[in-house]
């Protein structure tokens, strides 16, 4: 369970920078208005692979390349802000949300489990 101040702190927490970096990204996006949404989900679920083989090489070769895998997940990042902004929604505001749901799913009981509806 969280405390009081760890409750405070997400009071503190400044979603704000995450638009900036929206708004920085998006001037580096190059696909067509039609492929909205499309592309980058596709693309996300691509980066996601490379940060999972980059993960799976730990096992196998017994390497850890955190460089690497850190700028697989920064590509991630990318196409999330990408699909925020065709959807028009501010990156900000998803993180804001997600961070309120697992407070509400940690205060709960359920973080653990399966469904959306937890």
């Amino acid at each position: 369970m969280t405390n009081n101040t760890e409750m405070e702190s997400w009071n503190f927490f400044d979603s704000g920078q995450l638009d900036d970096y929206q708004r920085a990204a998006a001037s580096t996006a190059i696909y067509k208005q039609e492929h909205a949404v499309i592309y980058p989900a596709l693309g996300l679920a691509a980066e996601a692979g490379e940060v999972a083989n980059k993960v799976k090489k730990i096992m196998r070769d017994g390497t850890f390349n955190r460089e690497a895998i850190a700028d697989e997940v920064g590509d991630c990042l990318w196409y999330i802000a990408a699909i925020c902004r065709d959807l028009n929604v501010d990156l900000s505001m998803v993180a804001d949300n997600n961070l309120k749901k697992l407070h509400s799913r940690q205060q709960r009981g359920t973080l653990s489990g399966s469904g959306d509806n937890r």
